[in-house]
């Protein structure tokens, strides 16, 4: 039998991660976008804020909330995928395991 290795990498960024939590409840609290992406809260700060001095989010205070827009039509930052649009990553990534829409 082939012995389970745990994998210290995954296929997208905490960026990517943070980006897809905030796309799918645009009122999520950091705490909540932290705890999903499995970072710490104040990882899940910078990364907002440095998406957000990118454009590629918007924040607005609602209340006591924040309330989060994701530019959907700014590019990828990879020179490889810099023709592929952030809406586009979101739309494919937008699905849960029984294909239902998870991202609205």
């Amino acid at each position: 039998m082939a012995e389970v290795h745990e994998t210290t990498w995954t296929f997208l960024t905490n960026h990517a991660h943070v980006l897809l939590a905030i796309a799918s409840e645009p009122d999520l609290r950091l705490r909540d976008v932290a705890e999903r992406v499995g970072i710490t809260e104040r990882a899940a700060q910078r990364i907002v804020a440095e998406l957000e001095a990118e454009d590629y989010l918007d924040v607005r205070k609602v209340g006591r909330r924040n309330v989060y827009r994701v530019h959907r039509n700014r590019p990828l930052r990879h020179p490889a995928e810099q023709h592929h649009k952030v809406g586009e990553l979101l739309e494919v990534l937008a699905h849960d395991s029984g294909g239902r829409r998870a991202i609205s």
